[in-house]
């Protein structure tokens, strides 16, 4: 069991801060929630747009920072973590902790400015579910935490397309169930191969308490209602060929990679090549999906 290592004295590096934010994590939450507010019916101001699309950059980093800090004891259990700015001792908890509650109420108070009530309402309620909801509720105490808490991850693209709009719509909504019911799979997949990781840290995964099988089960049948939700604005009518196309081709061959998971009987993390590619085929889905559903609505009205 590895403990925190103490911090320094010196001043914290902007790199450290940097990294509290999840800069990885939070390059998806501000491509979908910029592809929400580019996919909405109406044209907003281009400062006002920025604006609004940086928010959901500093509240993500805001949330990110709080779950760091408040997980930094988990973080330097797990091999993937240990090296974070908190349990490598280059930050004390007290900066990560205002550093977070000041990014996201900055964020939550620029969205109210810059586009409307409602978006920064959502906005200051994601970062209230991931940072406390998720974190601190459901991560250390149920198998279902990525479950329930995916939820946090999936309102980017509706506070993009509110913070355009001013109001909430179906496609919106799609947007939301899209990827609320992509992060089980993407997640789990990434479980499978590092569960050790989670097994040290007393994190309850679905690999570490319920078993691989069971997990790549979960696996295959979370991507078959993220398949249909992906591919129902086409149908609906809310979306054209562009996007209905890319969603039906990208969401095959999701269901493909998941079903090769299904039937990996492996157990050890370097022989798990199926649940790898699906974890980061699933990474460039979402990129490619919202890409597409943005290209769908600009080439809408070239196409007739």
């Amino acid at each position: 069991m590895h403990t925190l290592a103490a911090t320094h004295d010196l001043p914290a590096d902007w790199r450290d801060l940097f990294a509290l934010t999840k800069p990885r994590v939070m390059t998806l939450v501000v491509f979908t929630g910029l592809c929400g507010l580019l996919a909405a019916p109406v044209s907003m101001n281009p400062v006002l747009a920025f604006t609004s699309i940086l928010c959901v950059a500093l509240g993500a980093g805001g949330a990110g920072a709080l779950n760091q800090w408040y997980e930094a004891d988990l973080d330097a259990n797990m091999r993937r973590t240990a090296g974070r700015p908190l349990p490598a001792g280059r930050l004390n908890r007290q900066t990560a902790l205002h550093f977070g509650i000041g990014l996201s109420a900055a964020s939550v108070i620029l969205m109210d400015l810059a586009a409307n009530h409602l978006a920064a309402a959502i906005l200051a309620f994601s970062i209230f579910f991931y940072a406390y909801i998720y974190t601190v509720l459901l991560k250390r105490r149920t198998p279902q935490n990525i479950v329930i808490g995916g939820a946090a991850g999936a309102f980017p693209p509706l506070i993009g397309w509110v913070a355009a709009t001013g109001e909430l719509a179906l496609l919106s909504v799609l947007l939301f169930l899209l990827i609320f019911l992509w992060t089980p799979p993407h997640f789990w997949a990434l479980s499978l191969f590092v569960r050790s990781d989670y097994a040290a840290a007393g994190v309850p995964m679905l690999p570490v308490v319920a078993g691989l099988q069971a997990t790549r089960r979960q696996v295959a049948l979370y991507s078959l209602p993220m398949a249909a939700v992906a591919v129902a604005p086409w149908p609906l009518g809310l979306t054209g060929p562009i996007y209905g196309i890319a969603a039906v081709a990208l969401s095959a061959f999701f269901l493909f990679l998941s079903l090769g998971v299904l039937r990996n009987r492996s157990t050890e993390p370097a022989e798990m090549r199926p649940e790898k590619r699906l974890f980061a085929f699933s990474i460039a889905y979402l990129f490619l999906l919202f890409g597409a559903l943005v290209a769908d609505r600009f080439a809408a009205p070239l196409l007739g």
